[in-house]
């Protein structure tokens, strides 16, 4: 390994530092790994901007699902301070009016008292169809909702829904760069990530296959075999 570095891993909508647990004792042998909290602004640029005053001068990143859209603003930021760069299940597309509209809709259920329930239907798309009666990945899901919290969600939602389009940045993402996919994300289409592959041709993209959108913890192997050979790239 070239630089050991802190490891900054930014979790996903709704995902605390859970979500990586599987990552954490073969991570953790690698260098320091920090979680930046990503659930106390509204916008992706204040969620970057605080990540960023909290963080080590240098430091590797990677982003899960909405983590992945904090790291590309935090990349947008601050440049320089990034050695290396993880996107797993995201996209630097901007919010869409259909996407924004289902997440109003969403923001108003957790206003009513329906954040739970709300979660108990977002864990079915969140996950590969062979896992929705699996009650151990749905117990996970739904202990990282109440770590973040129906006012946090709503932040978040907020901020994703303002969210900018990072792809114009890509071209300019030189540092070693991996871009993770599954075959059947629900979520965030992987056309996404092959798209970001397609702009940064020196990033390693990583499909794994029959997994959904939480790859950490549905294909926790899978996932950790490609970070330690990222951190190696």
């Amino acid at each position: 390994m070239a630089e050991t570095l802190p490891l900054l891993l930014v979790p996903g909508l709704v995902c605390s530092p859970r979500i990586y647990a599987p990552q954490l004792p073969a991570l953790w042998r690698v260098g320091p790994v920090m979680f930046p909290n990503h659930i106390r602004d509204s916008t992706m640029a204040g969620i970057a901007k605080r990540i960023l005053d909290e963080a080590p001068q240098r430091f590797a990143l990677a982003g899960h699902s909405m983590g992945g859209y904090s790291a590309l603003e935090i990349f947008r930021q601050a440049p320089d301070r990034i050695v290396r760069l993880a996107l797993l299940n995201t996209s630097a597309r901007p919010e869409t009016p259909e996407a924004s509209e289902r997440r109003k809709d969403w923001v108003k259920e957790t206003q009513a008292g329906g954040y739970r329930a709300m979660l108990d239907r977002l864990f079915v798309n969140f996950v590969h169809p062979m896992r929705h009666n699996d009650a151990v990945l749905k117990k996970l899901v739904m202990d990282m909702g109440d770590d973040v919290g129906p006012e946090r969600f709503i932040a978040q939602l907020e901020a994703i829904m303002s969210r900018g389009d990072s792809r114009p940045l890509l071209a300019s993402i030189k540092c070693p760069t991996l871009i993770l996919t599954s075959d059947t994300d629900n979520t965030v289409p992987n056309e996404a990530s092959f798209e970001m592959a397609k702009a940064m041709p020196g990033a390693k993209l990583v499909t794994i296959p029959e997994c959904g959108h939480m790859t950490p913890v549905e294909k926790p192997d899978a996932v950790t075999h490609a970070l330690l050979d990222w951190l190696r790239m």
